[in-house]
């Protein structure tokens, strides 16, 4: 038996079903997709941390005796020049519609055994008694009672010895080839997974209260790492599970399980409105690029778009106000917010983002009711009092009194002050997206 496992979303030997499923003879593979790459910029800070992440996984893979062949190419022609001299194909799961095509094809090649480890729960595991799935996210989490429970859950582990095929490739790309140039990465991508899951363990005491506050530094971090497989969820959730106060953060986890479900049981959802109500969104392209550019003229939303832009970071609060704004005030499709993060968020994930837009659009599974509007001024006041946050991006307003930053258009007014007059009321903007959510 000759195997071929390609790394995908997965990079990382430990808790690696694929390992633990391999038998005898094994070619380790990582493809660069072109398929996706050429829809790239060359400054996409995601393919740095890619790229280092592969080399990392070379390494680990020597370490037990194994090797990684890096491919740049499409898939199709990586296994048109594989099938021949392999016997299957081993690889983890993944539910979006381009993986889900990827996948039919190459398993014409060759036959594909997948495997499921960048979730804790397949979906299919998840349903109703009835066999349906849940669209609503507290009994899907009830219904999992005996797995949060848990104090473990167990990990893969590789089974049996494993031998690299003799296989005459020993090329690896440079970051240049792949035709990208290397970012300056935030600091805290320079440390391990486990290093970032060890600090947040003494924080996760003041999680639930300090989470929302998007100035602090409450978050695990682990978003990049556990997106592209570098951590497990259930390392994560083994770990964590060891401290009395972790079952808000691991309710977390369970969120990140729902949208994946929903995804897998409703692919519609990835481009429709989940909950098949028809709004006629407003196609103002000026307003949409003010919103990209962070020039709306409101604080927080331009200091989070901003933010957005220069390091692929967002607060898990700041992109529900800035959903908010884009659907609520703006009155725009949250297709295309949600294409826009996807091509700037360092950790996105298809399904909690597309769960997360249609959340805050109030179109989507347990979703927002249309009626609640986020007001950016309430949230920036109640969260961020002194503007610790929106003075750090737009640092020309460093030295304005803070309580000009929650007023609305106190700024613009503001003689000394250069600042541009918000694109739309808030007010208005609101009763407008309210009566038009009531029409549809």
């Amino acid at each position: 038996m000759r195997q071929i496992l390609w790394f995908r979303r997965d990079l990382r030997i430990r808790d690696s079903a694929i390992l633990s499923n391999a038998r005898g003879e094994v070619l380790p593979i990582f493809i660069f997709d072109k398929n996706i790459l050429q829809s790239l910029p060359s400054d996409d800070k995601r393919v740095t941390f890619i790229y280092q992440s592969v080399l990392t996984l070379k390494k680990e893979l020597q370490s037990i005796g194994l090797d990684l062949a890096i491919f740049y190419d499409t898939p199709s022609n990586v296994f048109e020049k594989l099938k021949d001299n392999f016997d299957e194909v081993l690889c983890s799961c993944d539910f979006d519609s381009y993986a889900i095509t990827r996948d039919k094809e190459i398993e014409e090649m060759i036959p594909l055994q997948r495997f499921y480890d960048s979730f804790l729960l397949h979906p299919r595991d998840t349903l109703k008694a009835d066999g349906s799935p849940y669209k609503v996210f507290t009994p899907f989490y009830k219904n999992l009672h005996p797995l949060w429970e848990s104090s473990h859950i167990e990990e893969y582990q590789i089974n049996s010895p494993l031998r690299l095929c003799e296989f005459d490739y020993n090329y690896t790309p440079s970051l240049k080839s792949l035709g990208f140039i290397k970012q300056k990465l935030p600091l805290f991508l320079d440390k391990q997974a486990f290093e970032l899951l060890d600090e947040f363990k003494y924080k996760l005491e003041e999680y639930q209260k300090d989470r929302d506050y998007f100035y602090k530094d409450a978050t695990s971090k682990l978003s990049v790492h556990l997106r592209f497989g570098l951590i497990s969820p259930k390392q994560i959730f083994n770990e964590i599970k060891k401290y009395a106060s972790s079952e808000f953060f691991v309710r977390e986890l369970f969120w990140r399980e729902f949208y994946n479900s929903i995804l897998y049981h409703f692919p519609q959802s990835e481009s429709q409105n989940f909950n098949g109500i028809d709004i006629e969104w407003s196609q103002n392209q000026e307003h949409f690029g003010a919103w990209c550019e962070g020039k709306t003229g409101v604080p927080i939303i331009d200091a989070s778009m901003k933010r957005l832009n220069q390091t692929g970071e967002m607060h898990n609060r700041l992109r529900m106000v800035v959903a908010s704004y884009l659907c609520k005030n703006l009155f725009l499709p949250w297709q295309w917010g949600e294409r826009y993060f996807a091509s700037k968020l360092l950790d996105y994930e298809c399904s909690s983002n597309v769960g997360s837009w249609q959340w805050g659009a109030s179109t989507g599974a347990d979703s927002v009711p249309y009626f609640r509007v986020f007001n950016p001024y309430t949230q920036s006041q109640k969260f961020d009092k002194d503007g610790i946050f929106i003075k750090s991006v737009l640092v020309e307003l460093k030295d304005v009194d803070s309580k000009l930053l929650h007023k609305e258009d106190a700024l613009s007014s503001n003689l000394l002050i250069d600042y541009p007059k918000a694109i739309v009321d808030i007010k208005s903007s609101r009763v407008y997206a309210i009566e038009r959510f009531k029409n549809a």
